[in-house]
């Protein structure tokens, strides 16, 4: 089924059939007390708090329409990828990695497999027929199955959402628009990290750049 979808700059079609839904980081590293933001002091309950609540809608109503849903999360460790030492920038620049490095006894604190920090928080539990696809980078595409995964389910348009629209959200949407994929930024679906600017900064380089900019509304106003 084909929808046209109000966004920005212009309207844009979808083909349900082939539209995935990508929910970037939504686990408990970043959602909930305890987890490495709160630990650095960077948790914001307000923030994350509306986008779940967007998130959840989303799911239900993506679901109901059969469009497939697509879990990312943060997961790193050496015992997982041995890319992630000295040699690598992301080992000096991950705000975990470098507190691990300052702090050795932190190690397997945060976004460790099998630890609370990574998996994804229990108001969007993933259920069967969805997919969970493991990072150790900012974006999605990097070292993971998600362009062969996508490609396998016939997928052309990818809608995002999730935590936080200027790194994590923003490095997968911008390597879709690499990888030939058609980008919808769900703006209210996401949350930045830092200035309230920086938001409106990736809003703007979806728009004029990498993709499409929509509401949630929109998308479920298109759909119904």
């Amino acid at each position: 089924m084909e929808i046209s979808v109000k966004a920005k700059p212009e309207a844009i079609t979808l083909d349900t059939d082939k539209t995935a839904l990508i929910v970037v980081d939504m686990q408990n590293a970043f959602c909930k007390p305890g987890g490495m933001m709160d630990y650095f002091g960077n948790f914001n309950e307000e923030v994350t708090n509306r986008v779940l609540s967007v998130c959840q809608r989303l799911v239900a109503v993506l679901r109901q329409n059969g469009i497939p849903i697509f879990y990312l999360r943060m997961s790193y460790g050496l015992e997982v990828d041995a890319s992630l030492g000295s040699e690598s920038p992301f080992y000096w620049k991950e705000k975990g990695l470098e507190a691990i490095r300052r702090n050795p006894e932190l190690a397997g604190r945060f976004l460790t497999p099998s630890t609370r920090d990574v998996e994804i928080i229990d108001e969007l539990k993933p259920e069967p027929g969805d997919t969970i696809i493991d990072k150790s980078r900012f974006s999605g595409f990097v070292r993971t199955q998600l362009d062969a995964a996508l490609r396998d389910a016939g997928i052309k348009h990818l809608l995002f959402a999730g935590l936080y629209t200027n790194v994590c959200v923003e490095s997968t949407l911008r390597d879709a628009f690499f990888h030939e994929y058609f980008p919808v930024l769900v703006s209210d679906g996401c949350g930045n990290i830092g200035p309230e600017y920086l938001q409106k900064a990736t809003e703007w380089n979806v728009q004029f750049v990498f993709g499409w900019v929509t509401t949630s509304e929109n998308l479920i106003k298109s759909l119904k």
